[in-house]
C-alpha cells in the first residue's frame, strides 16, 4: 500500500484484512491518524449483479457524514480536548489569555504563532485600526438596504465582505496570478498581511454600519486613540456627544468575549472559509462564505436560540415543567451539549465571570435567574448527566445575557460572533496558503446511490412516476 519497510516493521501501523479477498494491508499511523487515500489500494472484484456505480474495483472509499472523524489538514493553531474541557491557542490555555491578554494580541498569536513583542504588537494594532476606515461608496451600499427594513444584519454583513473584494484588485489571485498568496516570498507575504489588516480592521466597521443603517442613523468614522473593542462600541453608539468614550467595563467585557471566540479549530464556518479558499479565491470572498455559514441556526444562531428559549420559559418556577417537557422530547433544550466538548466548555466559566462584571454596570438581566435555575436543575438531573449534556458557551455567552444587557438587539448576536471569528478564519487561511506542498483544492468524494444508466424517453411517451412529496416542483402562488 505504499507503506515503507520501516513503517511496516513499526508498531505504528494499522493492519487491515479485506474479507472479500483475503488480502491484508498495512497502513502507516502518523500523529495518531491514517491517510484516507491508503484505502484506495483496497480493491475487490465486483460481485455478480453489483452496481457498477459502487466502483468496487477502483478501491475502497471512506464515508463520514458530517466529518465526525475526518481530519482534512494538519494545523498548529488551536487545540481542543473536548473530554477534558481544554481550549488552547498556539499552546496557551484560553483561561490565561482571557485573564492576561487582549483580543488583538491573541489575534497576532493565532495568525503568526507567537505572542508579539511590544513593538510588534504596536505595529500590528496600528495597522488593524488604521484599516478600519471604509471607502465612501460603502455608505451607499449599506443605505440600499434601507428599502427593506427587515433586512437581517447578517445578510448585510455577508454581502459587505464580498463587496470589499471589488475594491482591491491587487488582492485577487484571479487577476494577479494564482500563486499570489502561496509563493511565501516578501511581496506575497506583504500582500497577504495587508488583506489580514483590512479584514480584521473593517470587520467592526461593517458590523457597526449594518447596525446603524437599521436604526436610521448616520454612519460614524472609526475614531483614533481607542482600542479595537472601544472603537467598535464608539461606532455603534456615538450620536452627537462630544468626547464620547465607551464604558471601560463594557469595553473590557467585549474584548474578552472577542478573544475567547476568535478561533475554535475547524468549525463549520472555518471549514467553509478553507473549502472556498482552497480554490485560491481572494480572502474577501472566502470570508464572505464563512460569514454565510455562520449565519445558520446550527452554528452562529445557537446563542440566539438560548435567549428565545429562556424567554419562552419565563420565570424560574417554570423550569421544572420545561425540564420534564425536554425529557419527553416536547421541548428543545438549547445551549447544552457540544459537538466537541463532552464535559464543560472552558469558555463558559470565563463568560460567567465577565457577565457578573457587566451586570454590576447594567443591572441584571431578568432572564439570569431563569438561566441559573435551568442550569442547576439540569446539572442535578440524571437524564442530562447520563447524556453528558453540560451547559456550553452559547448558554452562558452573554450573547444572550451580556449582549442583551449591553443593549444589542437579538438578531445582531451572530454579527458579534463573526467580528472576532474573522481572526480565526484568517489564521487558518494563511496557514493553508503557506503549507508545505502547496494548496490542493478540496474536492470530497460522494457515494452515488442514484439510478443506473437509463435511456432518454421522448416527452410524449413519459408517465409521471412521482408518488412522494418533493418528487415534483411545488406549485406556488404569485402576487400581482
Amino acid at each position: 500500500m505504499g507503506a515503507s519497510t520501516l513503517a511496516a516493521q513499526s508498531q505504528d501501523t494499522l493492519t487491515v484484512r479485506d474479507n472479500r479477498t483475503g488480502q491484508t494491508y498495512t497502513i502507516p499511523i502518523v500523529d495518531n491518524a491514517i491517510a484516507a487515500t491508503e484505502f484506495k489500494a483496497i480493491k475487490a472484484p465486483a460481485k455478480a449483479g453489483e452496481r457498477p456505480e459502487n466502483e468496487t474495483e477502483k478501491g475502497l472509499r471512506v464515508q463520514d457524514k458530517g466529518f465526525l472523524n475526518t481530519a482534512v489538514m494538519q494545523s498548529r493553531i488551536t487545540y481542543i480536548d473536548g473530554d477534558a474541557g481544554i481550549l488552547r491557542y498556539r499552546g496557551y490555555p484560553i483561561e490565561q489569555l482571557a485573564e492576561q491578554s487582549s483580543h488583538l494580541e491573541s489575534a497576532y498569536l493565532l495568525i503568526y504563532g507567537a505572542l508579539p513583542t511590544r513593538d510588534q504588537f504596536k505595529h500590528f494594532e496600528s495597522e488593524v485600526l488604521r484599516h478600519g476606515v471604509m471607502h465612501a461608496d460603502a455608505q451607499e451600499f449599506f443605505r440600499s438596504f434601507r428599502q427593506a427594513y427587515d433586512a437581517h444584519p447578517m445578510s448585510m454583513l455577508t454581502s459587505a465582505f464580498a463587496m470589499l473584494g471589488s475594491y482591491y484588485s491587487e488582492a485577487n489571485p484571479s487577476l494577479q496570478g494564482q500563486r499570489l498568496y502561496t509563493r511565501g516570498d516578501k511581496t506575497s507575504l506583504e500582500t497577504m498581511d495587508r488583506q489580514i489588516y483590512r479584514l480584521i480592521g473593517k470587520a467592526t466597521t461593517l458590523a457597526a454600519m449594518a447596525y446603524r443603517v437599521r436604526q436610521g442613523r448616520e454612519f460614524v468614522t472609526p475614531p483614533t486613540g481607542l482600542s479595537y473593542a472601544a472603537s467598535f462600541l464608539y461606532q455603534m453608539d456615538h450620536l452627537s456627544e462630544e468626547n464620547y468614550v465607551p464604558n471601560p467595563v463594557l469595553e473590557k467585557a467585549l474584548d474578552v468575549l472577542f478573544l475567547i471566540h476568535a478561533d475554535h479549530e475547524l468549525n463549520a464556518s472555518c471549514t467553509t472559509v478553507l473549502q472556498t479558499g482552497s480554490s485560491l479565491v481572494d480572502p474577501y470572498s472566502a470570508v464572505a462564505a464563512g460569514c454565510a455559514s455562520l449565519y445558520g441556526p446550527l452554528h452562529g444562531g445557537a446563542n440566539e436560540a438560548v435567549i428565545r428559549m429562556l424567554i419562552s420559559i419565563g420565570k424560574p418556577e417554570n423550569v421544572p415543567a420545561f425540564i420534564e417537557a425536554v425529557k419527553r422530547r416536547e421541548k428543545t433544550l438549547s445551549g447544552f451539549g457540544h459537538r466537541v466538548y463532552k464535559t464543560s466548555d472552558p469558555r463558559s466559566f470565563i463568560v460567567r465571570k465577565t457577565a457578573a462584571e457587566v451586570f454590576r454596570v447594567t443591572g441584571k438581566d431578568e432572564l439570569l435567574e431563569t438561566a441559573m435555575a435551568l442550569h442547576d436543575a439540569a446539572m442535578k438531573d440524571e437524564y442530562f448527566i447520563k447524556r453528558r449534556l453540560a451547559p456550553n458557551v452559547d448558554f452562558w455567552y452573554a450573547d444572550g445575557l451580556i449582549y442583551r444587557a449591553m443593549g444589542f438587539p437579538l438578531d445582531f448576536f451572530p454579527v458579534l460572533f463573526v467580528v472576532p471569528r474573522v481572526v480565526g478564519w484568517l489564521a487558518h487561511w494563511r496557514q493553508m496558503m503557506l503549507q508545505e506542498g502547496g494548496v490542493k483544492i478540496w474536492r470530497p468524494r460522494q457515494i452515488y446511490i442514484g439510478e443506473g444508466v437509463r435511456g432518454y424517453i421522448p416527452i410524449d411517451e413519459r408517465n409521471s412516476s412521482a408518488s412522494k412529496l418533493g418528487e415534483t416542483p411545488s406549485r406556488v402562488e404569485h402576487g400581482g
